[in-house]
């Protein structure tokens, strides 16, 4: 049937539903020397976020009413470090959350003569904008294990405020597990802790033993937690466990682990161990946003604790059609990557395999699908689609057929591989390609591959006719 549709000529088209979730886009990275980045999107519009400093001895926040906005407004240093005692030293990973109609800050310190007597505390704030306002110190979240421990996060699930965070267990063994208990106000916990996750993969454990920096995320029918895993170095990465919107939580057989990381370093585009993530959601409240710090060089000297240039990045994140969240991989720097779905087949979208371009469903892995809209390689005025897996490699035409060819430097391909972007020729609110060197010639499926052809046809028009994701 499909495919009947794809070669049928003039008449009616069939038609995709505009995207829920339409595109969006970032320029990274966000923030320089920001490490553990955590992102509140408040009421009274604004984005709220704060990370760890280099210097482990402060919580700074900024807020814009944009996420790339972030970027550039301006930083203020809420809470500073004891000069003695607890709380006087590593000072890392705090949270901005709003709770009850206060502000609270979960954050990780040490004491300043035993920096490794790690724990977790708690600011609070009755302030409408938490840069000016008066912080209170709630003092350090009890648990019932008084051992090295970090990475407190909250959320709620079903009318319950929980607490994740990481800690070492003795009885366990070497390392950091993540455990989850309820909570009695913002800073108490309540009842027994479980431990819903320890490091058993060797992904896990390299560098160091490793589960922490817990993100809670719901999608669907099923609730989502990602945390850190191994070294902090290019070894760091994502690992995710799932369980069922309906379970019991605090039931550790109700969480299951992904047996391999769900975003790790890639050399291609020269992100080194992504982790320490939080979600957010665009400003139209339609996309979800993975947040979270990388480095763009692999070789660290000395301990990766000591190096300054973890650097806060953003890009969308992707839901299957099962419902579980695809994460892809850390994209380039600069302008994040766009996927494109048919106007007439809503589950297709453009990617390339074995270098032709054609449209499918269920694309795996994630990158194949995604492109970055950057300036057409014949200048402005023009675009030209770079592949994300493959950087230097461009959507070009030769033979009348679409391919993703590694730019040659030559006249000849920067003008096949360049285009005007077009409103969509079945749909505004889409997007089409017109040739750059073949005018009236837009890129179009036909029988699922993509070639550059002159739409004639109602048909014509909707096979060439895209929405951005």
């Amino acid at each position: 049937m499909a495919l009947a549709a794809c070669l049928a000529g003039p008449g009616p088209a069939a038609r995709a539903a505009v995207p829920a979730s339409p595109a969006v886009t970032f320029t990274n990275p966000i923030a320089l020397q920001r490490a553990d980045p955590h992102i509140f999107k408040h009421t009274d519009g604004f984005y709220y976020f704060t990370a760890t400093v280099p210097a482990y001895d402060r919580i700074v926040m900024r807020r814009a009413t944009t996420l790339q906005g972030l970027s550039t407004a301006p930083e203020t240093t809420i809470w500073t470090k004891h000069a003695s005692g607890e709380m006087g030293a590593h000072i890392w990973a705090p949270e901005i959350h709003f709770i009850d109609g206060k502000w609270y800050v979960y954050f990780t310190a040490g004491w300043s003569t035993d920096k490794w007597r790690i724990r977790p505390y708690v600011l609070e704030s009755s302030s409408a904008n938490p840069l000016t306002g008066t912080w209170t110190e709630k003092g350090r979240i009890s648990l019932p294990l008084d051992t090295f421990s970090l990475d407190a996060t909250t959320f709620v699930h079903n009318g319950t405020r929980y607490l994740s965070w990481a800690q070492n267990d003795p009885a366990v063994g070497a390392g950091t597990n993540i455990y989850l208990a309820r909570m009695a106000n913002p800073w108490t916990i309540t009842g027994s802790p479980v431990m819903i996750a320890r490091p058993t993969h060797a992904w896990e454990k390299v560098g160091a033993t490793v589960n922490e920096g817990p993100a809670f995320i719901q999608h669907g029918s099923k609730v989502f937690m990602t945390f850190s895993a191994s070294a902090t170095d290019a070894n760091y990465c994502l690992g995710l466990l799932t369980a069922n919107a309906t379970a019991d939580l605090m039931n550790p057989a109700s969480w299951t682990k992904n047996p391999e990381p769900v975003f790790k370093s890639n050399d291609a585009t020269g992100q080194y161990g992504p982790g320490h993530n939080s979600f957010t959601v665009s400003e139209d409240g339609k996309s979800d946003i993975l947040v979270y710090h990388d480095r763009d060089y692999k070789n660290i000297s000395g301990d990766p604790l000591n190096d300054p240039n973890r650097r806060t990045r953003f890009q969308k994140l992707y839901w299957k059609a099962d419902g579980t969240p695809d994460f892809g991989i850390p994209v380039a720097d600069g302008v994040t990557p766009h996927r494109f779905s048919s106007y007439n087949f809503a589950d297709r979208f453009i990617r390339h395999w074995e270098y032709r371009a054609r449209i499918e469903a269920n694309v795996s892995p994630l990158a194949d699908s995604q492109f970055r809209v950057v300036t057409g390689l014949t200048g402005t005025g023009t675009v030209s689609l770079e592949s994300t897996n493959f950087p230097g490699y461009y959507l070009r035409h030769k033979n009348y057929e679409v391919w993703l060819e590694k730019n040659d430097g030559t006249t000849q391909f920067a003008s096949d591989a360049s285009f005007f972007k077009r409103a969509g020729l079945a749909d505004s609110a889409g997007v089409s390609y017109e040739s750059y060197n073949l005018p009236g010639r837009y890129v179009r499926h036909y029988d699922y591959l993509l070639q550059v052809q002159t739409p004639s046809t109602t048909t014509d028009r909707a096979d060439a006719t895209f929405y951005a994701q």
